[in-house]
């Protein structure tokens, strides 16, 4: 399934806008940070946003995204230089049992959490992708520490969590004519406030795809 039109428009405006605000600045504002120096909650983060927010129920969607995304990094370093792989079909598909669970106790539409779930798993896993080829072609910007896999997983969970818990409390959000244009607008948003680089933000994009009813 494509990217909503609005989305993709939406996403590249705000990365013009970032690249000609930043000047020259704006290759040092695209770095990576270092996994390994970028600890899980890391403190450049904004405040969690609430329903309340600009954009409502939507906010939080793209902040939980992107904060979800942020666990790629570190899965990224867990795995570099292991036998590791990306793709781990037994955890992705623990993850979506889970989710479908909560989203169900918490009266949510458990196909619509799994389907959403699915985007998130896979843009986190362009993540890793992305890290990998970056720190091949340049072994200097690579981690030179490598996080607990399972203290990572910990995190990913609670903010699974919270995800569920957002998705299920916005079914009328994500309902209404307006819920493309307004996510492209809380994503953009988050994007700036977590200065994302490329690979993030196009995967940000993708891990919201399924959030729009009928997207």
């Amino acid at each position: 399934m494509q990217l909503t039109r609005s989305m993709r428009s939406a996403l590249a405006v705000g990365a013009a806008a970032a690249v000609l605000c930043a000047g020259t600045g704006a290759a040092t504002a695209a770095a990576p940070v270092h996994p390994a120096a970028a600890p899980i909650g890391h403190p450049a983060a904004p405040a969690p946003a609430t329903a309340h927010s600009p954009n409502g129920p939507l906010r939080p969607l793209a902040a939980l995204s992107a904060e979800r995304l942020a666990t790629g990094d570190l899965v990224a370093a867990a795995k570099w230089g292991t036998d590791s792989p990306i793709d781990d079909p037994a955890r992705e598909q623990e993850v979506l049992n889970t989710v479908a669970d909560q989203a169900r106790r918490l009266g949510g539409d458990p196909g619509v959490t799994v389907r959403v779930f699915r985007d998130q798993i896979e843009a986190n896993k362009d993540v890793q992708r992305g890290l990998h080829r970056r720190w091949d072609a340049d072994p200097g910007q690579a981690p030179t520490e490598r996080p607990d896999l399972q203290e990572v997983r910990k995190e990913i969970n609670r903010v699974n969590g919270a995800l569920v818990r957002a998705l299920a409390g916005s079914a009328r959000a994500r309902s209404a004519p307006s819920c493309a244009a307004r996510l492209a607008a809380a994503a953009v948003r988050v994007r700036q406030e977590r200065h994302l680089d490329g690979l993030h933000t196009a995967a940000l994009a993708r891990s919201l795809r399924s959030v729009c009813a009928g997207s």
